[in-house]
Order: structure tokens, then sequence, then C-alpha cells
């Protein structure tokens, strides 16, 4: 296949979720009625958090703004693979897959700081309860939301411009159903080792840094549920941070099962269903994990409907 300079712009040929079209039409009124539930839950969970006044707390505040990156994270990937469910092979041009990439990568590292400062919000609440709102202040919530955005996006511009300065054939098949970092690599038709080097390295920092967070996090949890004696303190304790659990269990399990499989297990099939986990079914299941498991959030949502009643009533 003969190669073009990159200026001119090589298309990818996106093949989408299965190789198999038989089921094509059922998984897009699945994959539809998923990211409708997602936008839904998401933007519901965003607008709860920003006019209730009882849901101003930083826990609160970090679950506002993961939500709005979760509607957005699935907004990059869903809406293309719905098409490629109707229309099997979609090209895919080279801006465009490595826009698709560098927003992908910058919201799925934002999610995994973010889902590490909630882990340290909920380590405060439970290990220093007296003294919470002073380390828990605006400031520092501000502060610790915008270094996750900024981290996320340097991160992602530079696996990004790695990845892109590569050559590429024209009309390259991509087995996945977005322009996926390890796909790309591995369509590369020229030298990948620096490329690879840099973004392993890069990469492991990226997950690893925001995962030991929320290992310690967690550790500094145990030890104060520990030291409660009695058995109602304990449980309080482990529900303040149990749907975070859950949830930090789901993202970075699959994430890892991805992105740090030996390369003899590699396997398409299995990197695409096991993406749908992190990119589309845990920032679906986010705002039912929380919202279903709190208390504050179901009488926010409950008051919520009856102010939208009130003026049919009267």
């Amino acid at each position: 296949m003969a190669l073009v300079n990159l200026t001119s712009g090589p298309d990818f040929l996106l093949l989408g979720l299965m190789d198999d079209t038989v089921a094509h039409p059922v998984l897009f009124l699945l994959f539809l009625s998923v990211y409708l539930l997602n936008a839904m839950g998401n933007l519901s969970m965003v607008v709860l958090v920003r006019s209730d006044g009882a849901l101003c707390s930083p826990m609160y505040y970090f679950l506002g703004h993961l939500s709005f990156v979760d509607a957005c994270f699935t907004t990059v990937t869903v809406p293309r693979l719905l098409v490629s469910l109707l229309h099997p092979a979609q090209a895919i041009s080279f801006q465009a897959c490595f826009a698709q990439m560098y927003f992908f990568l910058a919201l799925g590292i934002t999610e995994s700081y973010l889902l590490a400062a909630m882990s340290y919000d909920r380590a405060v609440a439970v290990c220093q309860p007296l003294h919470y709102t002073a380390v828990m202040t605006p400031w520092r919530c501000r502060a610790l939301v915008g270094a996750s955005w900024a981290v996320s996006h340097l991160h992602s511009l530079l696996h990004t411009l790695l990845i892109s300065a590569l050559s590429y054939p024209h009309s390259a098949p991509v087995r996945h159903f977005f322009c996926d970092m390890t796909v790309m690599l591995s369509l590369a038709t020229s030298d990948t080792s620096t490329a690879e080097t840099a973004i392993f390295s890069e990469g492991l920092a990226v997950v690893l840094t925001p995962l030991i967070l929320v290992s310690l996090s967690y550790a500094h949890i145990l030890v104060a549920v520990l030291r409660v004696r009695s058995a109602g303190g304990s449980r309080r304790a482990f529900s303040t941070c149990g749907a975070h659990l859950v949830v930090v269990s789901l993202f970075f399990g699959s994430v890892l099962s991805v992105y740090f499989r030996p390369s003899s297990a590699y396997s398409a099939r299995y990197n695409r269903l096991a993406s749908v986990v992190y990119a589309v079914v845990t920032p679906t299941l986010n705002p039912f994990i929380y919202s279903l498991r709190n208390k504050e959030v179901k009488g926010a949502l409950k008051r919520r409907l009856r102010c939208r009643a009130a003026p049919q009533d009267v």
C-alpha cells in the first residue's frame, strides 16, 4: 500500500465494534439507549449539584465535574460508533482521527485524576472529620479540579503529537470503534520505538499516579475504620466511600486490562469489548451508582421534581 505524505491527510477506515454485521441493528438500539441514558444521568447530576444548596459540599463539587466529564467522554466515541453500526467501515480523516484521540485521552485522564481527588476528599472526611472544612476549602477543591484538567490535557497533547508524527498508509483499516492509541501505533509504518517508549513511560505515570493516590487514600480510610470500635461507625465510614470504590474499580480495572496487557496477549476483539466498559459503561453507571446509594442526591432529585410539578398543581 503506497504511503502518502501526512500533510495530504491519509484516511482511516473505522471497522467498528464487531466484524459481524448481523447484530448491528440490535447493537445500534442498545448503544443509542445507553448514550441517551448517559446524557440524561450525567447532565441531571450536573444540574442538581449546581442548583441544589444541599449539595454544596466538596464531594458533590467533584461529582458535578466528574458527571460533566463522563457526558463528554462518551460523546467523543459513541456517536461515531452509532454511525458505524448503521454504515460499517466508515472513513475518518487524519485530522478527525487524532482530534478524537486527543479528547478521548484528555477526558479519560481527567476522570482518573478526579477519581483520585474524590478519594482524597473521602479520606479527609473519614480520617479527619473535625478538620474537614478547614482542609477541603473551596480554593483547594478548585485547585484539584484545575490541576486534573491541566495535567490531562498536557499528557494528551504529548501522546497525540508523538503518534500523529508517525507515517501511515492510505486508507488504513482501524480495528476499533474509535482511534485508540494502541491501535494507531500498530498501524504506523515508520519506526515507533521512540514514541512507544515515551508513551509507555508517560502513560504509566498517568495511570499509576492517580491509582497510587486512590490506594493511599483508601489505606488511610481502612486504618481509620479499623480503629472505630462500633459497628455503626464502621458502616457509616464505609457508606461514605462505597459508591466511589465501585466506580474506581470499574474504571481502573478496565483501563489496566486494555493498556497494560503483554503484547503477546493482544486481541483486537478483547480490546474493543474492554474499551466499551471504561468508555461507555462506567461513565453511564457513575451517576446512578452515586444517586442510588446517596440519600442527599435522592433528596435533591425529589425536591427538583416537586419544584417542576408545583406549577401544574396551582
